[in-house]
């Protein structure tokens, strides 16, 4: 069955730094794309950052600069390293690995809160 397992999130102060991983399992993760996607409060999902099978990257414009997505595909895992923190990155952060429509997977979810 397929699992994405995501761990890091927490509360950072402003400026900050926080690593997130997502360990994946039940698919062939090197042909996903995989993405992290954020939900704040009141807002729509949205896509945060992406990196491609090939692997190429995307980013929202919002965190160009400071965040940098990565994948390790002999451990299964993408990664989403976040710097320079603001309170508006705060918001629940999901994994996601995307082939199809029909082949579309989520992780639980982490809560990340950038606060002072």
């Amino acid at each position: 069955q397929v699992q994405l397992v995501e761990s890091g999130g927490g509360l950072v102060q402003p400026g900050g730094s926080l690593r997130f991983s997502c360990a994946g399992s039940g698919f062939i993760f090197r042909i996903y794309d995989m993405g992290w996607y954020r939900q704040a409060p009141g807002k729509q999902r949205e896509l945060v950052a992406v990196i491609t099978s090939d692997p190429n990257t995307n980013y929202v414009d919002s965190v160009k600069g400071r965040f940098i997505i990565s994948r390790d595909n002999a451990k299964n895992t993408v990664y989403l390293q976040m710097s320079s923190l603001r309170p508006e990155d705060t918001a629940v952060y999901y994994c996601n690995a995307h082939l199809t429509s029909s082949f579309d997977y989520w992780g639980q979810g982490t809560q990340v809160t950038v606060s002072s």
